[in-house]
């Protein structure tokens, strides 16, 4: 498996958070059909968020990112919010 955390922090992070949630219902649709996810978590932080993303291989987490930037693109690009910071990697263990 693979992951990537993308952190959401600055000048519009807090109000994209609030619209991910209030939209949760579209990108849940959106992220079901990234191929081979295996889990995505949206954590709302004081300082805007985090998501992590968790897919059989890198190729997936690769499509769940292409997917959420031209989400933002379309639904949030008026917030100015700014790249996030992304971390990326093998997984070495996961639990459910």
């Amino acid at each position: 498996m693979y992951s990537m955390v993308r952190f959401y922090s600055g000048p519009g992070a807090v109000e994209l958070f609030d619209l991910l949630i209030e939209r949760k219902a579209e990108v849940e649709s959106i992220l079901r059909d990234v191929s081979g996810l295996v889990s995505y978590d949206l954590i709302k932080t004081a300082e805007g968020g985090v998501t992590v993303t968790v897919c059989e291989d890198k190729a997936g987490t690769d499509e769940s990112l292409t997917k959420a930037m031209d989400w933002l693109k379309e639904n949030a690009s008026h917030l100015g919010v700014a790249a996030p910071g992304v971390s990326e990697g093998p997984v070495a263990l996961h639990l459910t």
